[in-house]
């Protein structure tokens, strides 16, 4: 009989030690997901470029240098990391992703981004007399809490035309851009391509 009292007890607390710990794996998850690094888009969810593959950096610390043009003033260096792309031709691409401390600063965040590349034309001509531009609103992109792609094109008296795709997205606090660009003007570049990267971005987040 007390042999019997004992193998009882020891299942007892086994039982009660596989519950805690799978109490203890439920609890850790949840906050384990919360402090995960975003994920980054992979080279080839850029839009196709008709002669090369994209190519990929290393996720890095800090914001681009040179900063990025449009929005680089506006990003804070602390908080933020940044992945380059580049193809074999002229097309160039960058992802820079901010986490802030709640969702309200990330919504102020994203607000002041997309103030500043509707402003980037104005303020590339005032800045440069040789220089003549133009933005575009491409419209929004729903996904998580929501996206907006931008254009922008330059034209400067001695190098030519540059033109710029922006895309501005959240997914909670954290807020993410990204800046494709190559020679040319606005024809031909590839808006519905870059939009569904801009969701892909969005949804790797997290």
């Amino acid at each position: 009989m007390t042999h019997r009292v004992r193998l009882r007890r020891a299942a007892a607390i086994a039982l009660t030690v596989v519950a805690g710990a799978a109490a203890a794996a439920t609890t850790v998850t949840p906050a384990a997901a919360a402090t995960a690094a975003p994920a980054f888009l992979d080279p080839a969810q850029l839009p196709p470029h008709p002669g090369s593959a994209w190519y990929g950096g290393p996720v890095t610390g800090g914001v681009p240098d040179p900063l990025p043009f449009c929005v680089g003033a506006a990003l804070p260096g602390a908080t933020s990391q940044h992945r380059d792309f580049w193809t074999e031709f002229d097309t160039n691409a960058e992802q820079i992703t901010v986490v802030e401390r709640d969702e309200a600063r990330a919504t102020t965040l994203a607000t002041l981004l997309n103030n500043a590349i509707r402003q980037c034309a104005d303020r590339a001509e005032q800045e440069d007399p040789d220089v003549t531009a133009e933005w575009r609103d491409y419209g929004r992109v729903d996904v998580e809490e929501g996206a907006r792609v931008h254009g922008v094109r330059t034209t400067h008296a001695w190098t030519g035309n540059d033109v710029h795709l922006f895309a501005v997205g959240r997914d909670g606090r954290t807020v993410t851009v990204v800046h494709w660009a190559q020679m040319g003007t606005f024809d031909g570049i590839p808006v519905p391509g870059f939009k569904k990267t801009t969701r892909t971005a969005v949804n790797k987040l997290y």
